[in-house]
């Protein structure tokens, strides 16, 4: 197994310094990544890389997703969104779709033919899933879908959505299912691409549904009302994932500003010459081993069937405060060319503040984590 992974590291790492690392500032420039690099990767295999090869996958686990993760972090890139294509879309349909779904959308995804999104927050929902707005209501053989979704990854390039919906609009969560919307069905439409701090080359999207008619068929499973308990059964993942790029990044920080500090000269000398540069750095190193021992710990025990709710919470939440802080001090050590859009360092730090928001708040994660501690005896 680990020369698999060790093989699968060197196909990721290569397709990573010769597909993206050129590209990244392209990237950033049109709030998108070229359409085509979705096809070169499903052509090289980096596509649904933990999905059954009877449904077109890679036949592998979640390590294989964590190693494209880090590859791409290594590289500098935050535009590319297959981590959400791959870890979250795509489980999404092999874990509650149809024999038929599963072999309508995965092949297809993992050649990159298809690119998927889900849709779950709205313009005045956010963490409070239960209260979306968006309805798909049955009228015979069709779901009629209207609402309006936004901050949605890789929506302005997405061929399939996966929607979240009210399909009994008098019910709270029970009420909640999840929708398979093709972007070419008419009534389906993109907003603008949004116009964010950090993750500029990222095509995070608002999108609208007016009148949009699907089959029945396209309801995720067989059964309404299933959709709360299909979110909350895939965060963990979800979170994991940000969990792992987060370390990926501390460590593409800590590596940037390694190399910068031994470069830089300041009173005649290198910036690492000074003691508070080592000692920062001493820190910065302290910090991302930390958080990686902890992030691998989890993917052990996720690839175990292990890994429970509060512990990946906990991994979220820490990881992401902490690669903020790290970043954060790399950043600094840079000066003013830290502040420069130009420097990896400064692109790393805006985008990872969002960490702290997507995928649940911190103040959402320290609620879980403090649902599970035992009371006193």
């Amino acid at each position: 197994m680990d020369t698999d992974l060790d093989d699968f590291r060197d196909l990721a790492r290569t397709f990573c310094e010769k597909e993206i690392k050129p590209n990244v500032e392209r990237y950033i420039a049109n709030k998108q990544v070229d359409r085509e690099l979705w096809n070169r990767a499903g052509e090289v295999g980096l596509l649904c890389l933990s999905i059954p090869e009877e449904y077109g996958g890679g036949g592998g686990t979640f390590a294989h997703e964590a190693i494209l993760i880090e590859e791409q972090a290594r590289v500098g890139d935050s535009s590319w969104g297959v981590s959400l294509h791959n870890g979250i879309v795509a489980h999404y349909i092999l874990r509650y779709g149809t024999e038929a779904q599963k072999h309508e959308w995965l092949p297809k995804m993992a050649s990159g033919e298809v690119v998927g999104a889900i849709a779950m927050t709205e313009p005045g929902t956010g963490s409070d899933l239960q209260n979306v707005r968006a309805r798909a209501i049955r009228e015979g053989d069709e779901y009629v879908v209207n609402g309006a979704k936004t901050f949605i990854t890789n929506g302005a390039q997405a061929d399939v959505v996966l929607t979240v919906v009210k399909t009994d609009p008098e019910q709270a969560a029970s009420g909640i299912s999840l929708v398979i919307v093709p972007t070419d069905t008419p009534g389906f439409s993109r907003g603008r691409v949004l116009d964010k701090i950090g993750l500029r080359g990222q095509d995070t999207s608002e999108l609208n549904f007016a009148d949009v008619r699907i089959p029945v068929s396209n309801l995720l499973g067989t059964e309404e009302g299933q959709g709360f308990i299909q979110l909350m059964e895939q965060l963990p993942q979800e979170r994991l994932i940000v969990a792992v790029s987060n370390v990926a990044a501390m460590e593409f920080c800590f590596e940037e500003t390694l190399r910068y500090v031994h470069e830089r000269h300041a009173f005649d000398r290198p910036i690492w010459g000074f003691q508070n540069t080592k000692f920062k750095m001493a820190e910065i190193a302290t910090e991302a081993r930390v958080a990686r021992s902890f992030v691998d710990e989890c993917v052990g025990l996720h690839l175990e069937g292990q890994l429970d709710i509060p512990t990946v919470a906990m991994a979220k939440l820490w990881c992401s405060e902490r690669a903020q802080k790290v970043a954060d001090m790399c950043l600094q050590l840079h000066g003013g060319y830290g502040y420069m859009n130009e420097y990896p360092i400064a692109r790393a730090w805006a985008d990872l503040r969002v960490s702290q928001i997507y995928a649940g708040t911190s103040e959402i994660m320290k609620e879980i984590i403090a649902r599970s501690l035992p009371a006193p005896s």
